[in-house]
């Protein structure tokens, strides 16, 4: 499972006994449905609709343990008046109403259900189990940031044999758009404020790399640059803008080719110049696309 996790796995402090709860919690009643509220809770008012329940000792078999045989149900251990946990729920609370209905988000309350919370060994807030057929599958302690939180619940809906489209990531849709009409700027800055948050997003990686390529060619007439390489096979600047034109004209191979060769050709400053721009167009194009994996061997060939 996708681990975001930023602190040791909380299961390797020793089992969670959930019998003790099954057996001794007063009569458990119905799953209530969306349009029903839970009972009471210390924590701030939900956000996410029918998809967040406030579960205390009497509603947990029903609301937690019965529930999780249908759907994954997402644990929340929090308390009223700690920032950490104050500024996570609304998160989780976000992405529960996203899911609609997909899974479901039990919020609990360790300063009003402190028995629930020693029986799962929570031992600070908040912190997060994941509970699939009545049995906690996985579970981390701390705030994490949406991107991992976000992979962390696609996995736990996997382990609940949900079939559900990945949700996209509303951070890159507005780098995107930032990108798509131009503001080169603001594209920049969302895509490194995601990378400071996800360092190996690799649509991050890639949209940061194409706003190094818009601000490459901005201004240049590509056929006068195309024309200018071709009389000047030697001239480095001039073949680097032309793979840059050739990118975004659709035809990345002949750009990366093109590089390949200037590789082979130079030497010093000029050939790792080259080579650093022929990782950068990889970059673009990201690591599963097969034109880059081919033109890798080739790079590799012509270093070694």
């Amino acid at each position: 499972m996708s681990d975001p996790r930023i602190t040791s796995s909380i299961f390797t402090r020793g089992a969670v006994d959930l019998s003790g709860l099954r057996n001794t919690a007063p009569p458990a009643t119905r799953p209530s449905t969306p349009a029903q509220a839970g009972p009471s809770s210390g924590l701030p008012a939900a956000a996410g609709g029918g998809s967040v329940i406030d579960v205390t000792e009497a509603n947990l078999q029903a609301e937690v343990l019965e529930r999780s045989t249908t759907m994954p149900v997402v644990v929340f251990f929090g308390a009223a008046g700690y920032p950490e946990s104050d500024q996570f729920a609304p998160l989780l609370e976000r992405l529960a109403a996203e899911g609609g209905g997909a899974w479901a988000l039990a919020r609990i309350d360790v300063q009003e259900n402190p028995r629930i919370a020693q029986m799962f060994q929570v031992q600070g807030v908040p912190t997060v189990y994941a509970v699939v057929g009545g049995r906690p599958v996985d579970a981390f302690s701390g705030a994490v940031p949406e991107a991992q939180l976000r992979q962390w619940i696609g996995a736990v809906l996997k382990a609940g044999g949900v079939d559900v489209a990945a949700p996209g990531d509303p951070r890159l849709d507005e780098a995107d758009d930032a990108l798509m009409s131009g503001d080169l700027d603001a594209a920049e800055e969302a895509y490194r404020k995601i990378l400071a948050e996800s360092p190996a997003d690799a649509a991050a990686e890639a949209g940061l790399a194409q706003v190094g390529l818009a601000r490459r060619v901005a201004g240049a007439d590509p056929r006068a640059a195309l024309a200018a390489a071709e009389a000047n096979p030697d001239d480095v600047p001039a073949q680097l803008l032309a793979a840059d034109i050739e990118v975004l004209s659709g035809m990345a191979e002949q750009a990366y080719a093109r590089l390949v060769d200037l590789v082979r050709r130079t030497s010093g400053d000029d050939r790792d110049k080259a080579r650093q721009h022929l990782i950068a167009l990889f970059t673009v194009a990201g690591p599963d696309d097969p034109a880059v994996a081919s033109a890798r061997r080739a790079l590799a060939s012509a270093l070694f």
